[in-house]
């Protein structure tokens, strides 16, 4: 299925009223897997239920609540745990070969989705071997006996997460038509943000035991899946449907053409341009803060709890601004004007820190911030899954798109580093980010496939 096969508009409200009842919240209730349209490789005309919904916002919650609880606190304790004097390299090391695993795991897990033809359906086995596997990873790290295990069972424990997380996002272009999708993607955002809280929440109430730390993290993320698992509404592939498996053709598809498919390049590039200057703005709030802003001295507030108060501001308007850009997005029917406004209004946040290094000035910046990347979140999602090059591989091709949310957190680093220390410090660091974040706004007028 190309892109020209996507349908211009779906009718909605009483519209849709011949094909179904409705639920309580008003989405269309799909009449079964049997039979129409509803095939695993068709495009979605049916909204999805609200408790389909609810299932994919909960997983978001498990997946991030552990991931962000060991690496915000719990790794880091760890690390103490084993050689206070080397802390800082322990982590490095263990978070940095987490990464790595990331970056391979979740167009790998993707694409191996694509290919299941279980009677259960394509995504949901790999959802539920995906949070075993983390979940039992992150119990084993409780009692790992030296770095190198820990450094194994992290990297563990970010195959199984990225393993769900591929297959869970690929449902979406699955289950979901066009018209809801920048509503779904914003719920799916905030859940994302809501996993990260709750992963700071547990971190903090086993006040220094990570080794609970971990278990809490391993329940959530199981209990997440558990809604999923029996309301996923997943239609099974096929077997006549999955081509050969040839190793080369396999390991080839990875490779997307940006001559083949420019708007699925236009749109990755995109993504990692502004996803390097987010990761630019918050690197060093906690040194901003102390070198900066000088809050000890100005506020009497540790930096420390600077950042919390920052984070938490920030972490609320993107709940707020997820929902509410992708519902607007999917009533204006049109994409790229909101992709475009909430990448400037992340420049704006950049510059705001730059330009007032202050309490109040930090205060705004963040919540700047969060306006604008939680509306980018959930309708530069929407907009993802329109340029996506064939419903066959769509695993595949979003684990493609999700290694520019990765890859900004080796490259943010290496760019925003001479910028603090030779060129100019926080100032010229944040006038970069907020140029960074513009190009790619300018850059989504390439993409012509999706208004």
């Amino acid at each position: 299925m190309s892109l020209s096969d996507l349908p211009g508009s779906l009718p909605e409200g009483p519209a849709m009223d011949p094909l179904g009842p409705h639920d309580p919240l008003g989405a269309q209730v799909p009449p079964g897997k049997q039979g129409g349209p509803t095939t695993a490789l068709a495009e979605p005309v049916q909204r999805v239920r609200s408790l389909w919904v609810t299932a994919v916002v909960l997983v978001n919650v498990g997946i991030n609540a552990a991931f962000f609880g060991p690496i915000q606190v719990l790794l880091g304790q760890q690390a103490i745990h084993f050689d206070e004097g080397q802390k800082e390299a322990i982590l490095a090391l263990v978070t940095g070969c987490g990464a790595a695993v990331s970056l391979v795991a979740n167009p790998l897990f993707g694409a191996f989705s694509d290919r299941t033809t279980s009677r259960f359906g394509r995504r949901v086995p790999w959802v539920l071997l995906g949070a075993i596997l983390g979940a039992a990873a992150l119990i084993a790290l409780a009692g790992a006996p030296n770095v190198a295990v820990m450094a194994l069972l992290w990297c563990l424990v970010q195959a199984g997460c990225n393993g769900a997380y591929a297959a869970l996002t690929a449902a979406i272009p699955d289950r979901v038509p066009v018209p809801q999708r920048g509503t779904v993607g914003g719920l799916a955002a905030m859940g994302q943000t809501v996993g990260i809280l709750a992963g700071a929440v547990i971190a903090s109430a086993v006040s220094g035991n990570f080794a609970l730390g971990y278990i809490v993290c391993a329940v959530v993320l199981l209990a997440g899946v558990v809604l999923y698992l029996f309301k996923n509404d997943d239609v099974p592939l096929p077997a006549e449907t999955r081509p050969p498996f040839k190793l080369w053709t396999f390991l080839r598809g990875f490779w997307i053409s940006p001559v083949k498919y420019p708007d699925f390049a236009w749109a990755w590039l995109t993504r990692l341009l502004v996803n390097i200057g987010n990761h630019m703005v918050t690197l060093y709030l906690l040194f901003f803060l102390k070198d900066a802003v000088h809050l000890e001295e100005t506020q009497n507030l540790k930096p420390e709890f600077g950042v919390l108060i920052l984070t938490g501001l920030y972490a609320v308007m993107v709940i707020v601004t997820s929902v509410v850009g992708g519902a607007i997005s999917d009533r204006m029917g049109k994409r790229k004007p909101l992709v475009i406004v909430s990448s400037v209004v992340i420049s704006i946040a950049a510059l705001v820190l730059g330009f007032d290094p202050t309490w109040t000035g930090a205060i705004a910046g963040a919540v700047v911030l969060g306006i604008g990347f939680g509306a980018y979140l959930a309708v530069d999602f929407a907009l993802i899954t329109q340029v996506l090059p064939t419903a066959l591989d769509r695993g595949r091709d979003l684990g493609v798109i999700n290694v520019a949310n990765s890859l900004p957190q080796v490259i943010a680093p290496l760019i925003a580093y001479p910028f603090v220390a030779f060129w100019g410090g926080y100032v010229s660091l944040y006038v970069a980010a907020a140029v960074i974040g513009l190009l790619g706004a300018v850059f989504v007028v390439k993409i012509k496939g999706v208004a």
